[in-house]
């Protein structure tokens, strides 16, 4: 891939944390962090299994950053676009990440990608998702997909990625795209989403089992008081983007979100049951 020295660099918004993204023609410009090296290794995997949902790496520039494709398509920026909440998108990105999370399985958990396990911090309560199966997206909100032709086409992004279960990395869609969070706090365009109907849509495209189902409702509470502790934490070492949205009030969001998933967890169980379960307790 060639890309002249002289190539307008054009500023690519959306991030929380990382800044300093930039698209130079057809790439991408991400400055190199400290988990840059274990996302070269995820998007070689991908490409060597033939997924075509992720950029590819293409090396490192001259400013020592790393050189991703661009992947052109429809992203969601800020405030979000009504469009997140249509059905028939949400179940494109529960397929979209179906199928990252089969490519992903054959990696398993490889050495290198222990480490990408955030440590505990002190207070924070213990993780009960099983033991990790895949390296796992995690971050997949609708900045974080690109739609062609109003369906989910790839996953970019890859910052947040570690050791996970597939019943977190669904956990974490049911966060963003079901809306499992109090209604205030959801961007405007997914406020008039039913959690019930989304999570029950999200869990059903993806294809989850009845046993991983079972624990989805736990695991999203648990990962919610684990996310406070992490939250905070990272504020204090790095600073930057996790300052700021630690000042602008993450930390109370959690604490509203952990509140509103034990309130509604009754439900929210009923929801992402199984077809065949919830006849079964019928009969």
């Amino acid at each position: 891939m060639k890309v002249g020295a002289d190539d307008v660099e054009e500023p690519l918004a959306g991030g929380d944390v990382t800044e300093g993204v930039v698209r130079v023609g057809d790439t991408v410009r991400r400055p190199v962090s400290g988990v840059s090296e274990s996302v070269r290794r995820v998007l070689g995997h991908l490409e060597s299994v033939r997924f075509a949902g992720a950029p590819r790496f293409h090396g490192i520039d001259a400013k020592d950053r790393d050189i991703l494709d661009f992947i052109a398509g429809e992203v969601a920026g800020r405030p979000w676009p009504a469009w997140v909440a249509d059905p028939e998108r949400i179940a494109s990105v529960a397929r979209l990440v179906r199928a990252f999370d089969d490519a992903m399985e054959p990696l398993g958990v490889p050495r290198w990608a222990t480490g990408l396990r955030p440590p505990d911090v002190p207070g924070m309560p213990a993780s009960i998702a099983e033991a990790p199966t895949l390296v796992a997206h995690l971050d997949i909100t609708p900045e974080n997909v690109v739609f062609h032709d109003a369906r989910a086409a790839a996953l970019i992004d890859f910052d947040m990625i570690r050791p996970a279960s597939r019943a977190e990395e669904v956990a974490n869609m049911l966060l963003w795209w079901g809306g499992w969070m109090p209604e205030p706090d959801r961007e405007a365009a997914s406020r008039h989403l039913d959690p019930i109907e989304a999570g029950a849509l999200i869990v059903e495209t993806y294809g989850m089992d009845a046993a991983a189902r079972s624990t989805l409702v736990e695991i999203s509470i648990n990962g919610a008081d684990r996310s406070w502790f992490l939250m905070k934490s990272r504020a204090e070492m790095f600073g930057g983007g996790w300052q700021r949205m630690w000042e602008e009030g993450v930390g109370d969001r959690i604490l509203r979100r952990a509140q509103w998933l034990r309130d509604n967890a009754t439900e929210l169980q009923r929801a992402v049951r199984s077809t065949n379960q919830t006849s079964a307790d019928q009969s």
